[in-house]
């Protein structure tokens, strides 16, 4: 018989490379580069709602709390949207044609969320060449003499990690309420100072305050693909130009944390229902070895505290974050859920990864959560996005979803829009010939005292 000498030498290769991954990860842990933290389930403190299957029996006036609206599902693939309320009360959408990049959609709603339509009509030239996803923010002036402006932002990535890329980013202004935009302007491009090559800018983008009171600076947030974390600060000159600061990192003592658990895509949110004094920085870890991270910064941005983790119910990817009007917090984002019973139970269904993902959540607590690391009140599931092999709502998710719009209409209702997979009766051949679901641009009306009696309802049950 012929023994095969070699395999005897790969089983031999295979051990070393696993005992050596387990002696790094083990030091990792141990020297506090990457946080350790035992509590991985989604809380016993919190309750749980699911708005991807109505129950039975629901009063009829939340019925909508189940239901979503298409925005937009024109293409096979279409994701990453953002949103901004305009001051007549209508929403505007944005998201590119593609997975991050792609030129610019836009879409309209005049009445709250329930219908969308059209866009904005003669958009610019060069937002056909968008390289990412774009991110639209309000810019409330404090001067008494400027108007509101909005302000879209798309990063330049260097997506295949060969330098194709001019790098920098691209802004774009519109001065009459998203009528008409300026065509991008281009920022700390490659072979500029200050050059940089951003992922999602601006993650966040924050209004500082100078001696307590707020200013016409704006703190904007982004990162490389090596990790490392940027901010910059939007401010307009006497003429009205925008003018973004040299790019600089802002986590830089705690580099060591920052590239080992990947830290990336930032929301920033302010205290006391956006008009306190403090910071609250919220990271996702894209490494998913731990949970989300937490930081606080009591100098508008200028230092912040050792990031620490965040309990499961907010561990998660692309925070965006809004008060409501009775002052709780709503935080949207892609859920990834590292509890390990239920990767055990759902192990074949998700890859054998180490994680699941539960699909777009809405978390609903308070700024004392983040800061104590309190579960707060709900977690919300928002709707179900399909894996290619299901064919009915399940707890384990696509995890290809969130970068949610969050908005908030007067009457306190929000409207938060997502993409995925949300119809399993729309289905398209991808590059390999296989039929899979396509993937769509949607949206959800939620007003949190509807929350509130739909969660009074399932505790009864």
């Amino acid at each position: 018989m012929k023994i095969n000498k070699s395999k005897p030498k790969k089983i031999a290769v295979i051990l070393i490379i696993i005992i050596f991954v387990i002696a790094v990860v083990s030091v990792l842990y141990g020297t506090g580069v990457i946080p350790k933290r035992t509590d991985f389930t989604m809380g016993d403190n919190i309750t749980n709602i699911d708005l991807s299957q109505k129950p039975d029996n629901l009063p009829v006036d939340l019925e909508y709390l189940f239901d979503y609206t298409v925005v937009d599902d024109s293409t096979d693939y279409l994701a990453h949207p953002d949103s901004v309320l305009l001051k007549d009360g209508s929403l505007l959408q944005m998201y590119p044609t593609g997975h991050g990049k792609g030129a610019i959609n836009t879409k309209i709603s005049y009445d709250g969320g329930l219908t969308y339509t059209g866009g904005v009509e003669n958009q610019p030239e060069s937002w056909k060449n968008s390289q990412e996803t774009p991110t639209v923010y309000r810019l409330n002036f404090t001067d008494g003499k400027t108007n509101d402006k909005l302000v879209m932002t798309s990063a330049n990535p260097d997506w295949n990690w060969d330098g194709n890329t001019t790098g920098g980013f691209n802004c774009s202004i519109s001065e009459d309420e998203g009528k008409t935009w300026s065509e991008f302007e281009l920022f700390y491009p490659l072979g500029s100072d200050g050059e940089v090559v951003p992922i999602v800018a601006m993650a966040s983008l924050t209004q500082l305050k100078e001696n307590g009171e707020f200013v016409d600076k704006w703190m904007g947030f982004f990162h490389d693909n090596r990790f490392n974390n940027y901010k910059s600060i939007l401010s307009f000159s006497q003429d009205g130009k925008a003018q973004w600061s040299t790019p600089e990192r802002y986590f830089k003592n705690y580099s060591r944390l920052e590239k080992s658990t990947r830290m990336c895509e930032v929301e920033v949110i302010r205290s006391d229902i956006g008009q306190g004094d403090e910071l609250c920085l919220i990271t996702r870890s894209n490494t998913k070895l731990c949970n989300s991270l937490v930081s606080f910064s009591e100098d508008e941005g200028k230092t912040w505290s050792e990031p620490k983790e965040l309990p499961g119910v907010l561990n998660g990817e692309r925070f965006k974050a809004e008060y409501a009007d009775d002052g709780r917090l709503v935080i949207v984002f892609r859920s990834i859920n590292r509890d390990k019973m239920k990767v055990k139970q759902y192990l074949e269904h998700t890859g054998n990864r180490r994680w699941i993902s539960n699909g777009a959540v809405m978390w609903v607590g308070t700024y004392d959560d983040l800061k104590n690391g309190t579960d707060g009140q709900y977690r919300i599931k928002l709707i179900h996005t399909y894996l290619d092999n299901q064919t009915k709502p399940a707890e384990y998710a696509n995890a290809d979803t969130g970068y949610c719009g969050n908005t908030v209409l007067p009457d306190g209702t929000f409207v938060i829009s997502t993409y995925g997979k949300f119809d399993t009766g729309k289905t398209y051949q991808n590059d390999k010939g296989d039929t899979v679901y396509k993937t769509s641009i949607a949206s959800k009306r939620i007003n949190l005292k509807d929350i509130d009696r739909l969660a009074g309802l399932q505790n009864q049950r």
